[in-house]
């Protein structure tokens, strides 16, 4: 199949760690490269940012990304790419009707759907959805502080219902998309997946500077992501540290406001001697962080799926995490893992040290880890999965069915 990827602000070229790139840009690289490596050609649409950018970028065989020329050549808040999803759409449909008509269009977000129904009605080529994350959540958990723009959730029911199918990532978002009112007929579930031939227990890791117990978190610097509760919990794990990745490059983080705040959080806390923050981190050294550390947490208030926990499984590393989203989904608690309430200080530091001091606990916990992510969520398998959605809209033609005709 010819696959188009709609990904209007997590482009799978971005740096991760920043305020709008994260699992979405890992989600649509890797899921790219693992259907091409089945044979289908995928090509994958963001926003131009930079003035200087190709239009054409190659990310692999048989993967390209294509940059569009919507709205300023700027770096611009997803929240704020609304008005230009017209022009995003009107380049795309010039794009298919001209140069390279998809299969199938694939759109992760929401606008990023808006898009790809607008340009696939106009050229008749079927729209599976990913949301990644629902403005219904978002709103529920961060109410005022909420940036979204203010129709969301009402697109999010109207995509749902227009799209021919929607993959969505874990159980909770099915009860979510069906409180909103999207059918369940026309959902799909695949989880986002892993790739087990770099995430592995085997390999580098990144040196210590100590003997002390690490705890590792990855992620973007954003109150809901729950690193606070994060240093909090570390008074009650005596000795151990707590090593951040995500944000801004090292150089750049005593100017990061959300930086500071943790940094005065630790010193009220009375750890900030145990708090490390490593900034931004190169994805192809993530899993030499993930072997560095004796638990890796996921503590965030709510989580549409939550990749780094399935990375550190991979990597053979036990994982707390919060009992929302996705997370549920992938750490079953007790065996590759714990669980425990979101924005719980005190659960979360007695469920960690207990952990911690447990040798046992954690190499049965890893061993498990390690197996469910291999047979569960491994990319080919999981392309497999989307692939077979994919095959089943109406409209969309497979390699077997043009053989069929011929």
């Amino acid at each position: 199949m010819r696959i188009a990827m709609i990904s209007e602000h997590a482009s799978p070229l971005a740096t991760l760690g920043g305020v709008d790139a994260g699992g979405q840009n890992a989600h649509v690289a890797e899921l790219s490269a693992a259907l091409a490596a089945e044979g289908h050609e995928v090509r994958v649409y963001t926003r131009r940012d930079h003035l200087e950018l190709p239009e054409l970028v190659p990310l692999g065989e048989r993967v390209d990304v294509v940059h569009v020329p919507a709205g300023p050549a700027a770096a611009v808040g997803k929240d704020e790419l609304l008005p230009y999803m017209g022009a995003f759409a009107e380049w795309l449909a010039g794009n298919w009707r001209t140069e390279w008509r998809p299969d199938v269009a694939h759109a992760h977000f929401w606008m990023s759907g808006l898009a790809a129904i607008t340009a696939g009605r106009a050229c008749d080529v079927p729209v599976v959805q990913t949301y990644h994350a629902l403005g219904s959540v978002k709103r529920r958990h961060q109410g005022a502080a909420d940036t979204s723009p203010p129709h969301r959730i009402g697109y999010e029911r109207e995509l749902g219902r227009a799209v021919d199918r929607v993959v969505v990532q874990c159980r909770d978002e099915i009860s979510e998309l069906l409180r909103i009112g999207v059918p369940r007929s026309r959902m799909a579930l695949v989880p986002s997946g892993v790739n087990v031939e770099r995430f592995t227990p085997s390999g580098p890791s990144v040196p210590r500077e100590s003997d002390a117990p690490r705890i590792l978190t990855v992620a973007r610097l954003v109150e809901r992501k729950g690193v606070e509760d994060l240093i909090r919990a570390l008074v009650a794990v005596p000795g151990a540290e707590l090593v951040v990745v995500g944000g801004p490059p090292a150089g750049e983080l005593n100017a990061d406001p959300y930086a500071r705040r943790l940094r005065r959080v630790a010193e009220i806390c009375g750890v900030a001697d145990r708090l490390r923050l490593a900034g931004a981190v190169a994805a192809h050294e993530m899993p030499a962080w993930y072997r560095s550390a004796d638990v890796v947490a996921a503590a965030p208030w709510y989580e549409p799926f939550g990749l780094t926990a399935l990375e550190a499984m991979a990597c053979g590393i036990p994982v707390v995490a919060s009992a929302v989203g996705g997370l549920v989904d992938t750490v079953v608690d007790g065996v590759t893992g714990d669980l425990v309430a979101p924005r719980d200080p005190r659960g979360l530091g007695l469920t960690l040290r207990r952990l911690i001091g447990d040798e046992v606990r954690r190499i049965s916990y890893a061993a498990a880890a390690v197996d469910r992510t291999a047979h569960s969520y491994a990319w080919p398998r999981i392309a497999a999965r989307i692939a077979a959605v994919y095959s089943g809209v109406p409209g969309v033609v497979t390699e077997s069915a043009h053989k069929a005709v011929v």
